[in-house]
């Protein structure tokens, strides 16, 4: 340890890049894999839908520790399209022109997607989503090439996004990320804004006008509904 702890110092390496190195140290060796498939994707917790279905007022969503989503709440898929299940996020982020242009904080979001990405792996080369995800990002994201090279590595953590929304405006909005015990990884994921703020009452807004899209084909099921 004393000599991963002077490797660190005279690397200049973070307390997060520290840590994930004397990981990587700890590391037991290991035979050569068998070949293996691709693992199915493991269902969300219900408790956990149950509980993000029930916030009306706050956007939340649930991804593995490659970015799918995996699970989603009304609100939260308001906010962005790509807020959808089975949509990877680090993909769309780095791939997708429409969500690059509503993240007014790209460059720090990407930066922080491809280090938390490599942290969360840490030495699990083998991992066959891993490897799926890191070739097809490899090939088709100069952006993620220059980041993946630089073996950044980041602390799972919330941040603040300035949303630009089509119909209420920028939204500012602090996320936090929570890990779901007993999963691979899992991570829920739940923006809210600061009470009383300008940014709480475009939330509502927004809000009101997911539950009213939400309700309109109801009434017009019951509308259309012969009377007896």
């Amino acid at each position: 340890m004393q000599v991963l702890g002077a490797l660190a110092d005279v690397l200049r390496l973070d307390a997060d890049a520290t840590a994930y190195l004397i990981g990587l140290a700890q590391e037991r060796p290991r035979a050569v894999p068998a070949p293996r498939q691709r693992a199915k994707t493991e269902p969300v917790p219900p408790s956990i839908v149950e509980l993000i279905d029930g916030w009306p007022n706050d956007p939340a969503y649930v991804q593995n520790k490659y970015t799918d989503v995996l699970a989603v709440n009304a609100l939260c898929a308001a906010l962005s399209p790509n807020y959808a299940v089975g949509v990877n996020l680090l993909t769309s982020v780095l791939l997708d022109p429409a969500e690059r242009a509503l993240r007014r904080d790209w460059d720090d979001l990407t930066e922080d997607g491809v280090g938390i990405l490599r942290s969360e792996l840490g030495s699990d080369v083998d991992d066959p989503r891993l490897m799926e995800l890191v070739g097809e990002l490899s090939v088709r994201s100069e952006r993620f090439r220059q980041l993946w090279a630089r073996h950044d590595v980041r602390p799972r953590r919330g941040r603040v996004s300035l949303l630009p929304h089509p119909e209420v405006g920028d939204i500012a909005l602090q996320s936090d990320k929570l890990t779901i015990g007993g999963t691979d990884s899992m991570t829920l994921v739940v923006f809210h804004a600061t009470p009383g703020s300008r940014d709480a009452e475009l939330l509502a807004l927004l809000g009101s006008l997911t539950a009213s899209s939400d309700e309109a084909p109801q009434r017009d099921d019951r509308s259309a509904r012969p009377s007896d």
